[in-house]
């Protein structure tokens, strides 16, 4: 085998492995698990506790739909804020 056959084999198969690896099916919706918890349940909106840091979100209701928030819904934080959607 020529030496420009092997080298144009190890880069078609380094290219098919990297493709293979970017062709995973990314279409199925996420896994969300709990990301949070109610502070007062009397409230009809209640403010979130995010469990993995502890903080309260600063927003009580949906920004676009004013409704209460999800706690599957992850935050997003601004200035080490957390801001809770629906």
């Amino acid at each position: 085998m020529r030496p420009h056959t092997r080298s144009a084999l190890v880069v078609f198969a380094v290219l098919a492995v990297g493709l293979a690896a970017c062709s995973k099916d990314k279409s199925k919706p996420a896994n969300y698990a709990i990301q949070g918890e109610f502070v007062s349940e009397q409230d009809s909106f209640p403010r979130l506790r995010y469990l993995d840091t502890g903080l309260v979100s600063i927003n009580d209701r949906c920004a676009v739909r004013k409704v209460r928030l999800n706690p599957k819904m992850p935050p997003v934080y601004v200035n080490g804020q957390p801001v809770g959607f629906c």
